[in-house]
Formats: structure tokens, C-alpha cells, sequence
């Protein structure tokens, strides 16, 4: 089953029905609303973390507006934009790049990513497989990151994270055949484990989704507790629990918050695996955990609500 995309005028009209905004609620402004139909709003950050952030979107600014046709740096304002949870206008910037460098894959591949962010799945599908067309038959390239990691060593490439969120756009639709198409050109190009282990979590779940169970514990073969994993832990952990070498408990104490995007991830995952064991009540009980914790942006968050959502409906 595909999701519809939730219309554009549910913004304004949320905004219209809502009562008179606080001085919370316009320095937190609503960025989507999610598939339950609740308001998401900004999410906060802390000072000296929105601090460096804005300090970082004023220097790419900066460089925009030294040369204004550049692609590359329109991309990194929006990229800024996006981690100061400045989502829609990220998209709008992205929108006037795609307008301007009709054949520029890395906006694609940027605003298909900030189109999940507002549960927009149908046009980041659309985004994503123009980023693949325009990627097919190039060499794969690097992708720096805009919040290095502990190693200050980048994990993705253009290719990789573009199959990576177009598997995102597929599974949250229920598409589970396009997105296993996803997952595997995914791990074709995954060239760490980082890459790997992050793959293979979505991948292994499509496949649970698919009722291919024995297929879905044959593909964890190449997870090993020594990977050297170092930005993907979580997905790393799930996988290795997949694979029945970690307890349940080892991923997520009982009560314990999920405070984290990191958090929200493994939450998801144990939901997932809950409901493709057929303990359908224990996954129920774990997607709403994950909509209590705030940490919407996220991709296990987003995935719970499109569980709940479909359950729902049915």
C-alpha cells in the first residue's frame, strides 16, 4: 500500500485552526505535520550547539553569496539550514538550486533527504531515483560530512546515500519491493562497515516485511562483532541482535528514554523485529514509545509513524 502525501495546505490550515501562538510556539514554528496528523514543530537545540550552527550557516551563506551559481555552495546553506531543523526552508532553497542546475545530482539526493524530514515520500522517491538516473555509470564520490564523526572520516559517497534514502522513501510507503531494489544497490556500494551495517538493518527488515524470513538471516552473514564500526554502532547493535548474538535487553532497557535519534533507531528496529515475530501488541506498544520521545526528524521515528499509521487504517 503507497501512502497519499499529506497536501501542502495542511500547514497553512494547522496554523489557521491553532489557537494564538506563545513566544515558544513562533521561535519553535511548525516545520510538518505528521502522518497522524499532529503539528511537528522545530526542534529545539541547545544554545551552544545552535551557536556553532548558525555560525557554520553564515560562513556557507557567505560563500554563496561569493559565488552565487554554485551548486556545491547551495547545497551546504541548505545543508545547514536542514541541522538547525530549518527543514522547509532548506527545501525552497533546494527547490531555486534544482530550478538553476537542473542536472545537479547532490540536490536531489539533499532535498529527496529533507522530503522524508516532512513526510513528503512520494517526491522524495521522485528526487532520489532522478539523483540515481543522473549518478548511473559515474564513478562514486566521497561526501563530506556536515557534523564530522569521532574519526572525522566521512562513511557515505553520493551514490550510497542516495540508494540509502531512497529505500527510506520506498519502506515508509509500504513499497517493500522497490525498497529492497533500494537496500541492495545500497549494499553493492557500501564500502565500510559503517555503510554496511546501516544497509543491511534496512535491508534484513524489507526482506522480514516480504515474509522472506530465511533470506532475510542468510543476508546478516557478513556481520561480525569486530566489524570496525565506528559512526553506526546502533545499527550495528541491531544487527548483531537480528543475528540472535545480543539480548533484546541490550538494546533497550526497559523504561529507559529514548532521548536520542540514535535511541529512536534501535527502538525501531526491536519494533520491527517485534512485529515480524508476529508479537504484534509488544511492536505497538514500542512505536508509541517512540512517538512519546519528541525525536521526529528521525528516520526510526518517522518509520514507527508510518507503522502506526498503517495500522490504523487497516
Amino acid at each position: 500500500m503507497h501512502l497519499r502525501p499529506l497536501p501542502a495546505v495542511a500547514l497553512a490550515a494547522a496554523a489557521l485552526l491553532a489557537p494564538p501562538a506563545t513566544a515558544a510556539a513562533q521561535a519553535d514554528p511548525v516545520e510538518a505535520v505528521s502522518l497522524l496528523g499532529d503539528s511537528l514543530r522545530r526542534p529545539p537545540l541547545a544554545e551552544a550547539a545552535r551557536a556553532r550552527m548558525e555560525a557554520q550557516l553564515d560562513s556557507a551563506r557567505a560563500a554563496l553569496a561569493a559565488n552565487p551559481r554554485s551548486a556545491e555552495s547551495l547545497v551546504w546553506v541548505a545543508r545547514r539550514l536542514g541541522y538547525l531543523g530549518r527543514f522547509r526552508e532548506a527545501i525552497d532553497l533546494l527547490s531555486r538550486g534544482a530550478a538553476e542546475h537542473p542536472d545537479d545530482a547532490w540536490i536531489y539526493r539533499h532535498r529527496g533527504h529533507r522530503y522524508l524530514t516532512v513526510r513528503d515520500f512520494p517526491r522524495a522517491a521522485a528526487d532520489l531515483e532522478r539523483a540515481a538516473r543522473l549518478t548511473r555509470g559515474t564513478p562514486d564520490v566521497v561526501e563530506p560530512d556536515g557534523q564530522p564523526n569521532a574519526r572525522n572520516q566521512p562513511i557515505g559517497t553520493l551514490q550510497s546515500n542516495t540508494w540509502y534514502h531512497l529505500a527510506l522513501a520506498r519502506y515508509y510507503q509500504g513499497n517493500w519491493a522497490g525498497a529492497l531494489d533500494a537496500t541492495r544497490e545500497g549494499m553493492r556500494l557500501a564500502s565500510n562497515p559503517d555503510r554496511l551495517v546501516s544497509q543491511l538493518h534496512w535491508h534484513y527488515l524489507t526482506l522480514r516485511r516480504l515474509g522472506r524470513h530465511d533470506e532475510a538471516r542468510r543476508a546478516l552473514a557478513p556481520v561480525r562483532r569486530d566489524l570496525d564500526v565506528f559512526e553506526n554502532g546502533n545499527y550495528h547493535r541491531l544487527t548483531l541482535f537480528y543475528k540472535g548474538e545480543l539480548p533484546a535487553d541490550s538494546l533497550l532497557a526497559p523504561g529507559a528514554p529514548i532521548a536520542t535519534s540514535g535511541d529512536a533507531a534501535v527502538a525501531y528496529g526491536l519494533g520491527a523485529w517485534l512485529l515480524a515475530e508476529g508479537r504484534r501488541d509488544e511492536a505497538t506498544a514500542t512505536f508509541r514509545r517512540i512517538l512519546a520521545s519528541g525525536q521526529w526528524p528521525s528516520f526510526g521515528y518517522i518509520a514507527a509513524e508510518a507503522e502506526l499509521r498503517r495500522m490504523v487504517r487497516k
